[in-house]
């Protein structure tokens, strides 16, 4: 069962999920079908969801959260993205206990912004503490949510997801979209770190965790290639045969227009991807040459 199964990652997930040849089923807002995929009705808000959804659950991947790109942080939205992530994973703990549903696991997205947005020489990895800014603070909180299941003796697995490459509604569609004008740009000075993952690597590692019982804890899901922001961009100017615009967007621009949710692409560090690779896990895509021209031209 997937919550936030329509968004971005849960697509594609599914996909990979149905090819494995898992039963997947959503839950959802709205409660409507979806193709193949059995969709249940809930309301975190209001704490409810349907009595039938977790009949013959095994697994659990939680990636409901409003998205932090979307709008500007205002209060309400520090809130809602907060609340989003972990009241609905406080909800699926007190359902699971309540209908005494035995879960092989429990897997939560978080996000490689639990370190924090600076940029330092530093080479984050799992045993680093939690950040105090925003980010830092809702990925803890979110972890520490999904740690009810670690808690009750279900297996949990947390995954620090970097940028996801994918070019129709993501972080890299937003920075090819000078694109259309023959260009691109890169912001603020261009020395922050990018840590980034295909889709497709991301899938695979959630297959991972799903099929991999040694699987438990917090893993970084984040490519071996570090790179900078100014490196990113002319490596995907390459891929897309467009020049880079000669004159970055200035960071006090990109915070008068987007606020402190500028920091998320001003600042940046690089991140560890050696507990993955330890575990087994080989990356279809460590480069990121490699990585832009799959997605660009699939």
């Amino acid at each position: 069962m997937i919550t936030g199964g329509s968004g971005l990652i849960g697509k594609y997930l599914t996909s990979s999920l149905l090819a494995a040849g898992y039963y997947v089923s959503y839950l959802s807002r709205n409660g409507n079908p979806s193709g193949r995929v059995r969709t249940f009705r809930w309301d975190p808000e209001n704490r409810i969801i349907d009595q039938e959804a977790l009949e013959g659950v095994d697994f659990i991947i939680h990636l409901a959260g409003a998205n932090i790109g979307e709008k500007r942080w205002t209060r309400k939205r520090k809130e809602e993205i907060m609340e989003s992530r972990v009241d609905s994973a406080r909800i699926l703990y007190k359902s699971v206990v309540d209908r005494g549903t035995t879960l092989k696991a429990f897997i939560s997205a978080s996000a490689t912004g639990i370190y924090g947005s600076e940029t330092s020489a530093k080479i984050f990895c799992e045993n680093d503490p939690p950040a105090s800014d925003f980010l830092g603070t809702v990925c803890s909180r979110w972890e520490e949510a999904a740690d009810l299941f670690n808690n009750s003796g279900i297996r949990t697995v947390k995954i620090r997801t970097a940028v996801v490459l994918e070019k129709n509604d993501s972080a890299l569609s937003k920075l090819m979209m000078p694109g259309k004008f023959g260009f691109l740009i890169q912001t603020g000075t261009g020395r922050q770190y990018m840590p980034w993952i295909h889709v497709t690597d991301l899938c695979n590692i959630y297959l991972k965790a799903i099929e991999d019982s040694g699987m438990k804890g917090v893993y970084n899901a984040v490519a071996p290639q570090h790179i900078t922001h100014r490196d990113f961009i002319h490596v995907l100017a390459g891929v897309m045969k467009l020049p880079v615009f000669g004159i970055p967007i200035p960071g006090f621009v990109l915070k008068t227009v987007l606020g402190e949710r500028s920091d998320v692409i001003l600042k940046g560090s690089r991140v560890s991807s050696e507990k993955i690779l330890n575990s087994g896990y080989r990356f279809l895509f460590g480069m990121l040459e490699d990585a832009l021209k799959n997605v660009i031209r699939e």
